[in-house]
């Protein structure tokens, strides 16, 4: 028997919705303004640090974003389960429309960073509250459908925000990049306020208390520990003042959250995420997917310019194409999980994508741009067979009154993931590019010095040789998550009865 079969437990609450269709649409419009946010930016970065200057700080345009958005996640799960998803939603857009607005009437780099983070911290609401309505919305056998869906709208947005992005800096002013959220966001406000009816729930006995405590905990011990991931070996080498120093104090602030979190009445990031085997074994999983994404998303586009000769235009394509496998996979894996299982599905996909990603390495040297771009297809099927059965089985193992802090747990693990990524790969295609050069060689540099024509062959094979640790390392989480789910997870996940 499969795991797809209703247990009897307590029964998820779906939500009441008029012409369920328009606040669908709401959803995929709020999720466009989150993933477009990720891409677009981008490609104008040479017109905004032309325009307000601070080109040595212009990365926290991007790693800002993300650490506001990763710290939230867990906030607004809780939130979204103690006063219902509606109020958190519109909250949520309503700061990341105002950080829009704000960030195209920055003066400064210093102001834009600034107006960014504002964005992240609505773009947290719209992740994690998006995917928990989603849930919501749907049974069990239906989740697929709305999953494909939001899944299309990040594919689309990875394709299509660098090429806006582009378009809109060159012929009229980066600062559109920013003010054409409005009008969407506008939209998707309008449809969720008229359309959403979250069904009426029992009051409690005693009113709903906020652990803010706990959320400031949150707040502090996520920033400053992912600060010193983001920064170290970038701003700083690994082993200077500021990094240990930033390490430390984030360690000292774990200690500290716990302490308050043990002792909180409602904490906003309970025991029983870590307690309960299924949601443990996700959240490890998804965290190795963050992992492993950082290897083709940060290196195989300079692998295939540096490496293949490729334009940046082709470079991106073979980028993109792991985008339109990843949603076709998704929508067809409830298909597959209904014979054998969530976990069985999950173990699949992540099996496969183990295999492609150490296979990468064995590609010949320099090679032809189809040999990545296969494999690059292939990865999105088996992802996209991994990441939506554990997303959709998780959700079902929780009622209405945990799914907030559920789905935003997972996804706080999975960005966290990519942010770890991104230090540790980092940091490992430096190490072989300094033991194959010499010096303290670093890719940067390296692709710069590629792009002026200054530097011999052998540099290519060094970059090279890089990517493939890079590659070797993704495949490592892959195998790691297939670990976590055959030793944690339970055979079969105990999904709720739904009414």
């Amino acid at each position: 028997m499969d795991d797809t079969k209703p247990a009897v437990g307590e029964s998820a609450r779906p939500v009441s919705t008029h012409r369920r269709g328009a606040v669908v649409a709401a959803l995929m419009l709020a999720m466009a303004l989150a993933a477009l946010d990720a891409t677009i930016v981008s490609t104008a970065v040479p017109q905004i640090v032309g325009d307000l200057g601070g080109f040595s700080v212009f990365s926290w345009l991007f790693s800002g974003y993300l650490l506001a958005v990763t710290v939230t996640l867990p906030v607004y799960g809780k939130l979204s389960d103690t006063f219902g998803r509606k109020p958190v939603l519109v909250v949520g857009a309503a700061v990341f429309l105002l950080g829009s607005l704000l960030c195209a009437t920055a003066w400064t780099m210093g102001a834009l960073i600034a107006f960014r983070i504002v964005q992240g911290l609505g773009g947290g609401a719209l992740q994690g509250t998006v995917q928990t309505l989603a849930a919501d919305l749907y049974p069990l056998e239906e989740r697929p459908r709305i999953q494909a869906r939001l899944s299309t709208v990040w594919a689309v947005a990875a394709v299509a925000g660098p090429g806006i992005g582009g378009v809109l800096a060159a012929y009229a002013d980066w600062r559109w990049i920013f003010l054409v959220n409005l009008p969407i966001g506008a939209v998707a406000l309008w449809l969720i306020a008229r359309h959403l009816r979250e069904p009426a729930r029992e009051r409690p006995a005693t009113r709903a208390r906020v652990d803010w405590a706990g959320a400031l905990a949150v707040f502090a011990c996520g920033g400053v520990l992912l600060t010193a991931l983001v920064q170290g070996g970038v701003a700083w080498p690994w082993l200077s003042g500021p990094s240990l120093g930033l390490f430390g104090a984030g360690l000292a602030l774990v200690g500290v959250m716990v302490l308050i979190e043990r002792r909180a009445a409602e904490p906003i990031i309970p025991g029983w995420v870590w307690r309960r085997r299924t949601i443990a074994a996700v959240n490890l999983a998804l965290g190795a997917l963050g992992l492993l994404m950082v290897a083709p998303t940060v290196f195989l586009p300079t692998y295939a310019q540096s490496v293949l000769g490729l334009t940046p235009v082709a470079a991106g394509f073979v980028l993109s194409v792991w985008t339109l496998s990843w949603p076709v996979s998704a929508a067809l894996s409830q298909h597959v999980y209904r014979r054998v299982g969530f976990r069985n599905t999950a173990m699949l996909g992540i099996g496969s994508a183990a295999l492609i990603l150490f296979a990468f390495p064995f590609l010949p040297y320099p090679g032809a741009a189809w040999q990545p771009t296969l494999l690059m297809l292939l990865l999105g099927g088996a992802l996209g067979l991994f990441q939506l059965p554990l997303i959709v089985g998780v959700q079902s193992t929780v009622g209405w009154a945990e799914r907030g802090t559920t789905t935003a747990s997972v996804l706080f693990c999975r960005q966290t993931g990519q942010t770890v990524g991104a230090a540790l790969f980092g940091a490992v295609a430096n190490g072989v590019l300094a033991a194959r050069l010499g010096g303290a060689s670093d890719l940067d540099s390296v692709t710069r010095a590629l792009d002026a024509g200054t530097a011999p062959e052998s540099t290519r094979a060094a970059i090279a040789d890089a990517v493939h640790a890079v590659y070797l390392g993704a495949a490592g989480a892959a195998a790691l998550a297939f670990v976590v789910l055959l030793v944690l997870a339970p055979r079969r996940f105990p999904v709720l009865k739904e009414q």
